[in-house]
Order: C-alpha cells, then sequence, then structure tokens
C-alpha cells in the first residue's frame, strides 16, 4: 500500500467484497419483512447467519488494516468527526449493522439453552423482548445497509479521472448497492446449495426458482443502467477497444449475463443451474468491486500496487475462519430450516 494505493486487498477483498457476500441476511429481510414475501421465510436465518460472519470478519480485517486498532473507539467519538466523510459514514454503519445482526441471530442461542436455563438468569424475559420488539431491529437492518452498500460506491466518486470511464459514474452508489443485493441473493443460493449436499437437507430448489425472478430483474436493471450510462455519457466504444480495461469489463458484463440467461429460462428449476448462476453472479460482483476499486485505478506518477504474501494469507485465513465457524454453527443452533419452530 501506497500513497498511490492507500486501499489494498483487505479493504477491497474483506470489506467491499465481504460485506456484498454478507448481505444475505439484507436481501433476504428486504423480500420477506419489507414486500411481505413470507414464503422466502425458511430462508431468513441461514441468510442472517451467513451475514453476522460476513460483516464481522470484515469489521475486523479492517480494524487490523487501520494499523492502531486500539484506537478504533475514535470513530465514535464525536470531536474527531469529520462529518463530510463518506468512510465515516460507512464505518459506523458496519459497526452499527453488527451489532444489529447479532441482536438478530441471538434468539438462535436462546433457543438451545434449556429453559430452566433461562428462567434461572431471566433470559426467557429477554427472548420475549427481542421477538416482540424484533420489528424495529429489523427496520434498522434493512436501513443500515441499503446505506453503507451505497456509500462504498460513493467513496469512488472522489477519484475522477484516476478510475477508467468504464466504472466512473455518478450512478456508483446506486450501481453498488443493486450488485450488493444480486450479490446477497446468490449467497444465499450458494449455501443452501452446498448445504443440502453436505447435510442431506430438503431442496430449496423450488424456492429458489420463484427466488429467480427477483434475482434476473435486479441483474436485468442493473446491466440497462450501466450500457445505459455508458452509451450516454459516450464511453461506449472504450469496452470494446481491447485494452486491459475493456476486456476486463466485457468479462465482467459476461458474468453478469450468465446467471441473467439462466434465472429467466426453464434451467431455473434446477439445483444445478441454480448453482451455477449463483457462483458467476458472485464472481462478477465480486469483479465489479475489484475492478472499481484496485485493478481499473489509474493514480499516475508511475504507483504500482500487487499484494504481499502476507496480504493474501491474512485474507484467505479471514475466509478459512468464516466457513469454519459457518459450520460449527449450522451443526449447533437452529438454524437450518427446520431445527427452529420460534421467527427469528
Amino acid at each position: 500500500m501506497s500513497n498511490g494505493y492507500p486501499i489494498g486487498t483487505w479493504v477491497v477483498l474483506d470489506v467491499v467484497i465481504g460485506t456484498a457476500f454478507g448481505c444475505g441476511g439484507f436481501a433476504m429481510a428486504l423480500l420477506v419483512y419489507i414486500f411481505n414475501r413470507n414464503v422466502y421465510h425458511p430462508l431468513m436465518r441461514p441468510a442472517l447467519l451467513g451475514g453476522v460472519f460476513g460483516y464481522t470478519l470484515a469489521g475486523l480485517a479492517v480494524m487490523i488494516d487501520l494499523g492502531r486498532y486500539w484506537n478504533a473507539f475514535n470513530l465514535l467519538l464525536p470531536w474527531y468527526a469529520q462529518p463530510n466523510s463518506v468512510i465515516l459514514e460507512v464505518g459506523l454503519c458496519v459497526m452499527a449493522y453488527i451489532t444489529v445482526l447479532w441482536l438478530e441471530f441471538w434468539p438462535a442461542f436462546l433457543e438451545r439453552m434449556p429453559g430452566s436455563f433461562k428462567q434461572r438468569y431471566g433470559l426467557d424475559k429477554l427472548q420475549a423482548f427481542l421477538k416482540k420488539y424484533m420489528y424495529v431491529l429489523i427496520a434498522i437492518g434493512v436501513l443500515l445497509p441499503t446505506m453503507h452498500q451505497s456509500s462504498l460506491g460513493s467513496v469512488l466518486l472522489i477519484m475522477g479521472s484516476k478510475l477508467s470511464p468504464l466504472w466512473y459514474t455518478i450512478w456508483l452508489p446506486l450501481l453498488f448497492l443493486i450488485s450488493a443485493l444480486a450479490m446477497g441473493y446468490g449467497v444465499v443460493m450458494l449455501e443452501a446449495t452446498l448445504v443440502n449436499r453436505a447435510f442431506k437437507t430438503p431442496s430449496e430448489a423450488r424456492l429458489f426458482a420463484r427466488l429467480a425472478r427477483v434475482v434476473a430483474g435486479l441483474l436485468a436493471g442493473y446491466l440497462l443502467l450501466r450500457w445505459g450510462d455508458l452509451a450516454y455519457r459516450g464511453y461506449l466504444g472504450l469496452a470494446f477497444a481491447g485494452d486491459w480495461d475493456g476486456n476486463l469489463f466485457l468479462i465482467e458484463t459476461a458474468l453478469f449475463l450468465v446467471p441473467l440467461f439462466v434465472l429467466v429460462s426453464h434451467r431455473r428449476t434446477r439445483q444445478r443451474w441454480q448453482f451455477l448462476a449463483a457462483v458467476s453472479l458472485l464472481a462478477g460482483g465480486s469483479l465489479y468491486r475489484l475492478n472499481a476499486y484496485l485493478m481499473a485505478v489509474r493514480p499516475g506518477n508511475g504507483w504500482t500496487y500487487f499484494p504481499s504474501a502476507p496480504e493474501l494469507m491474512i485474507t484467505i485465513g479471514v475466509i478459512c475462519l468464516e466457513i469454519m465457524l459457518y459450520l460449527l454453527f449450522i451443526k449447533t443452533l437452529p438454524v437450518l430450516h427446520g431445527a427452529h419452530q420460534a421467527q427469528p
């Protein structure tokens, strides 16, 4: 990392991409609780668990990346605040959202505890309180990621000519939000398919066939906005220039088109195709963020950046830790469909 590239792979992979992978809970809460599509409720708690780890470990990674992580509490001190900073808003929103995610998931711990233990320590009252006021947490849990996912796009607006016109646009906040929602649904499909194969649980393929229309609509809207904006600004020719940026843009678009075509065809009812569509969608969303934050950035003055081995190992370690904890939680807590009766 340098003055030319102050943001490295820890921020891009663990935060910008990692939190998008953690948007499953946000995306499903929007669908289930805001748009009243209760048929998707069985997918809610596994999606919430993915969000808990995606955001918590992303927050841990960025605190380490800050260097003096023991001073992270300064973000909460008003006299250090910079109200004009988009990154401050992102930091505060992510910190608040991590807290909300754990509170939303806390009923899973309470359901696992013996009734006598809960009564002895008054946890049964906490369980009743959370159940009664869960709607407040859900509302906050939908608002916060809407704010910071769009703000991750707003961060790039300061780059100006340093970012390729194929990615730089005033629509960056909306593009980041739409792609984060689509990736959230993609993560839910991916996790459910893997868990179904590993633990022999009932298949959710029919449910995902219905969800496919929502995801396809998001992808179509994203691509129309992206390509329409390029055409309006007169930069569409850059996509076919045959250079590094143009080729990256076309690969990125192809990765979004594959799930779009799959999810609007009859193949959307088959679990294998749902899995492939989810993988392609997540790859496209990840590449979009990687390009916008690193690979399509030209800071000038001869600055270059390539992640060091320790950077990559820390990132891989965070991902492995997330997978390990996810498996531990779904094996020991009522997370999967049918494992619990209470509403999350």
